[in-house]
């Protein structure tokens, strides 16, 4: 899709220029692109692993972990649209971006990164269905259902951020749009359009808000659920064993919405550009860094089959 220069021709497309982080000097690119480089790698080797060890190990092959392997495969998704732009950046100095490909890359940041949320509230509703409702765990969680459930939230996830993105991509840009930030996020590329961006950003604010606080809140309502079926068992082994089951997801849980919290305190605070840009940076990369360390240290079956893979 074309949109409308506000200086040359209407027919031409306009090119991004990505200023990455403004006052970041020259001197610093190369330890910040190492340090990039070996976050993302970190990320694709910690995900790759759980994505092996669950397919190739049978004891693994149940539901719970059936959506681990969709959220590390989100993981390798999500940063893969941002990362190796950003590391081309500042290790080349490569700032260009044509319309097609800044716009792809904002739908497809937002749209995996809504799919996260919403298998995070798939996987609390299996804790809570083996929790509180153990005898019917087998016949709720059948593999069909799991299927269904996984494809919805990636169904529903990647349709959320379209109205935004058709929009946006609909506004009037100079010919070389000047974006302060490291990729296309949606509210940089609104703020880099000479057209009116009230209705863009406060769209954009209410689709952020509706995948945030949503999924929180019904992830919330299972965990409600699951500590009153706890509370309800009366030795400390069986309620330490329930809790143990649910560790993993509430740490990565906490892991998602504190990124999420970070960025927001960082747009929405008075503070210098610089931070508005590393607190979606750090949306971007800490949850997909941190899941893989947290199901491996928590998680003693993940963590053996792990083990047996890469010995």
């Amino acid at each position: 899709m074309e949109s409308t220069t506000c200086n040359g021709s209407e027919d031409s497309s306009p090119i991004f220029y990505l200023m990455g982080i403004p006052s970041l000097p020259e001197s610093l690119f190369l330890p910040v692109f190492l340090i990039f480089f070996l976050i993302y790698l970190l990320i694709l080797v910690g995900n790759a692993l759980i994505l092996v060890a669950v397919v190739a190990e049978p004891s693994l092959h149940k539901p719970m972990y059936f959506f681990l392997i969709n959220l590390s495969a989100l993981d390798i998704l999500s940063t893969t649209t941002t990362v190796p732009k950003m590391l081309s950046l500042f290790l080349l100095g490569d700032c260009l971006l044509s319309f097609p490909a800044c716009f792809l890359q904002m739908y497809l940041f937002h749209g995996l990164s809504c799919s996260e949320a919403f298998i995070l509230v798939v996987m609390a509703y299996d804790r809570y269905v083996a929790i509180c409702r153990p005898l019917h765990y087998p016949v709720l969680m059948t593999p069909q259902t799991n299927v269904m459930l996984a494809a919805s939230a990636w169904l529903i996830a990647l349709l959320l951020p379209i109205p935004a993105v058709v929009q946006t991509s609909q506004m009037a840009f100079d010919t070389i749009a000047h974006i302060y930030h490291c990729f296309c996020d949606h509210l940089a590329v609104v703020q880099a359009s000479c057209s009116d961006t009230t209705s863009q950003t406060f769209m954009g604010f209410c689709i952020a808000m509706v995948v945030s606080f949503l999924p929180l809140l019904l992830v919330l309502l299972s965990y409600a659920h699951i500590l009153a079926s706890v509370l309800h068992i009366s030795s400390r082994e069986g309620r330490s064993k329930a809790f143990s089951t649910c560790s993993s997801h509430l740490l990565v849980v906490g892991t998602y919405y504190s990124s999420i919290a970070i960025a927001y305190v960082a747009y929405r605070a008075d503070l210098p550009l610089d931070f508005h840009i590393m607190g979606n940076v750090v949306f971007a990369i800490l949850t997909p860094v941190l899941n893989p360390l947290i199901y491996t240290l928590r998680n003693k079956d993940v963590k053996a089959a792990i083990t047996k893979i890469t010995c």
